[in-house]
């Protein structure tokens, strides 16, 4: 009954926002095309359709909102305009009621909050749609922030995926612009991206891995501030961690008045992203404004503050290979590389003709060069690339998505900070000092010492691999001059049968002739 009304609230929600124009355009089903028509009384819509859709969006729940953001993300799958529209929604929604959180809290740590901590704001300092924090104080002094998701979270979800991938296997349905956008697709990408968010034992984990990744190199230790995991106070429904303080980074009036030097900021902001991507791998994917603080405190002023770890993306050695070197075919403008990449990587297919997919990315890149380049966008050239790999078959990596997705929050907050900055200047010499260190005696160095203790073990017992190689085939080749013995055995038998056959033959054909006669 519950999934009745949901879905009747969904049509007149999407009736009232007129979001049947979003497909009617590309509608080919007389019956369908029809209804829609007689709908939408002739109206045509005053508000633009990105608009529409974000407002519908917010209309129907936090759940929504959360697949309207994630969704914004897809910019090689949905259009410009309604990508825009939709990274404006935001996941703030009312709090749940402190007592129901202390509730949570007793039920995962098993105390309530008045014992687990010396002090505890049973106001929430932040509340959004899968979880709040609360701020509280430890019995050694520290202080924290505790995060608790709201209870009920899976059952709520479950219930509006199910309705999602009902609503997608009707769009693909009636639309055949849907099916390219793979709507049932992009629901189970949701779905998978939802369910790991509401473990906050994997974003305490995500925080801990990034806090070492900066914390344990001392050239890194200064640019990022990372905040330290308290695990004896985490579950899979509570995250306790440092609390952090500072400026978020958007508001550039109260960092200037704090002292800090904006372009300095833009530069080390490029230089944290580069870094997290090209030499770890493992890198903070939702690096909009409300996630990304700078410290006012005297000791730390300046330094970049990382929050909330729900979401990361990962990238082997594959990916970070082919990415440094696309972006610098690209600085290059040698197109005929960029092509080569793609194929040579296996994601365009084997029988793709060279100069056709080098002609496109020409196409697409060289308009770019026309342009002064601090003006150009490298996370608008990636998003370009991957829109014009479609063409050639190519099936872009989430990962990569999630990758162009960040880049386009960085370039963006970049700016904010300094308009000036030049992100080419900035990232082509990290990106060649990488190569070289990669390809060059410190690259072979390092991969040396990274396998040595591999050898090690590999090394001693080489004799003897190659001993029982041996004899392995020794054995095989014995077991072989057996068989070859057998079958050559098993052929004179089979010559002996024949013989004896044909004097059988003979003898009977004598005996019928002899008692005929």
């Amino acid at each position: 009954m519950f999934s009745l009304l949901r879905l009747i609230k969904i049509v007149y929600i999407a009736l009232r926002y007129r979001l049947d124009e979003l497909v009617l355009s590309s509608i080919n089903r007389p019956f369908a095309y029809g209804l829609l028509r007689i709908i939408r009384f002739g109206r045509k819509p005053k508000v633009p359709r990105g608009k529409r859709l974000r407002l519908a969006l917010e209309s129907l729940g936090p759940i929504f909102v959360k697949f309207g953001q994630v969704l914004s993300t897809r910019r090689d799958l949905i259009p410009h305009d309604i990508a825009q529209e939709l990274a404006l929604l935001q996941d703030r929604v009312p709090p749940f009621p402190s007592n129901i959180a202390a509730k949570c809290i007793e039920d995962e740590l098993g105390k309530p909050p008045n014992i687990l901590f010396a002090q505890f704001d049973t106001d929430p300092i932040a509340s959004a749609s899968i979880a709040q924090v609360h701020f509280a104080t430890l019995h050694d002094g520290r202080k924290v922030a505790v995060k608790v998701l709201r209870p009920g979270m899976h059952k709520i979800i479950n219930k509006d995926l199910r309705l999602m991938g009902i609503l997608a296997s009707l769009v693909e349905k009636i639309s055949p612009d849907a099916r390219r956008l793979k709507p049932r697709q992009v629901v189970h990408e949701f779905n998978n991206y939802l369910h790991d968010e509401l473990d906050l034992m994997r974003e305490a984990a995500n925080c801990s891995q990034l806090r070492r990744n900066f914390y344990e190199k001392p050239d890194r230790a200064n640019l990022l501030i990372v905040p330290e995991v308290v695990w004896e106070y985490c579950s899979t429904a509570i995250f306790t961690m440092e609390r952090m303080s500072g400026i978020p980074v958007n508001q550039t009036d109260k960092l200037v008045k704090a002292g800090v030097d904006l372009s300095d900021l833009a530069v080390r902001g490029v230089e944290i992203f580069f870094t997290q991507v090209f030499a770890d791998g493992f890198f903070h994917a939702d690096m909009h404004p409300g996630n990304i603080y700078v410290s006012d405190q005297p000791e730390t002023l300046g330094r970049y503050i990382a929050m909330d770890f729900g979401i990361v993306g990962t990238l082997s050695e594959f990916d970070k290979n082919y990415l440094a070197q696309n972006f610098l075919a690209f600085f290059q403008r040698d197109y005929r590389r960029v092509a080569q990449l793609h194929i040579e990587s296996g994601w365009a297919p084997a029988n793709t003709r060279e100069e056709e997919l080098e002609g496109a990315v020409r196409a697409v890149c060289e308009p770019y060069f026309d342009r002064p380049l601090a003006e150009i966008s490298l996370g608008q050239v990636l998003l370009r690339l991957f829109q014009t790999s479609r063409r050639f078959n190519v099936e872009i990596q989430p990962q990569l998505v999630l990758l162009q997705k960040t880049l386009l929050n960085v370039e963006g907050m970049g700016r904010d900070l300094d308009p000036e900055l030049d992100l080419w200047k900035t990232a082509k010499p990290y990106l060649e000092r990488w190569m070289h260190k990669r390809i060059g005696i410190h690259g072979l160095r390092e991969r040396v010492n990274q396998e040595a203790s591999q050898w090690a073990q590999i090394l001693p017992q080489i004799p003897r691999l190659v001993y029982t190689n041996l004899n392995q085939e020794n054995q095989q080749l014995s077991i072989k001059n057996q068989l070859e013995m057998l079958r050559k055995a098993q052929q004179q038998n089979n010559n002996i049968l024949m013989v004896i056959a044909a004097i059988l033959a003979v003898l009977i054909g004598l005996v019928i002739w002899f008692f005929m006669k």
